[in-house]
């Protein structure tokens, strides 16, 4: 684990998905919001075949809705969503999910907003000692420049920029993969248009 943490290569063993805050009252007003839907489907789909521990959160859900209902339906019944005011995903409910997922060292982790809820929970989880990995095709705000400085803030703290596809064929590393038939069909299907991705500032 060590080298792993090192150089960012994902491990199936030890990794889970964590689905920041993908609501309903959030559709109309995060940019690109399909894209998110589209890939946090995806990632879910892929976490749930490969038996990966699925995580998910809604911030104040009696203001800002319920998790959309295209991901609720892919959620299976031992993937949580946790009800926060936290803008972390790293509430005590989720802590004590990780206590009881010990082999759990890396999180891939999408949803929004990318300079808030996302970008605090990147630094909650790599400060306590979690490698994160971030699925940018999943990861919005409202406003792009937010979005923008958010990843590049993630990225400075340490934090691995990844997409949906390579995170997928990474976690099977072989053609001969059990389950390369059915990832290679999640990644073959049509996709929303993408979200701009920037580079630099």
């Amino acid at each position: 684990m060590a080298i792993s943490s090192r150089i960012g290569k994902l491990i199936p063993s030890t990794s889970a998905l964590f689905v920041c805050d993908v609501q309903e009252k959030f559709r109309p007003v995060i940019s690109h919001f399909p894209a998110v839907i589209d890939t946090a489907r995806r990632m879910i789909r892929g976490a749930n075949t490969l038996q990966l521990p699925v995580i998910a959160t809604e911030q104040y859900p009696k203001a800002l809705g319920s998790t959309c209902s295209e991901l609720v339906e892919v959620l299976t019944p031992t993937s949580p969503i946790v009800p926060k005011t936290l803008f972390s995903m790293l509430t005590p409910e989720v802590e004590e999910a990780l206590q009881k997922m010990p082999n759990v060292k890396q999180v891939m982790l999408l949803g929004i907003e990318a300079h808030v809820c996302v970008l605090q929970t990147t630094l909650d989880l790599m400060e306590r000692g979690f490698e994160v990995h971030l699925v940018v095709d999943g990861v919005s705000s409202q406003r792009l420049h937010d979005r923008a400085v958010g990843i590049h803030r993630m990225s400075q703290a340490g934090a691995f920029i990844t997409t949906s596809e390579m995170i997928l064929f990474q976690m099977m590393k072989d053609a001969k993969h059990k389950d390369f038939k059915a990832i290679s069909a999640l990644v073959k299907e049509s996709q929303a248009e993408p979200i701009p991705f920037t580079s630099s500032l």
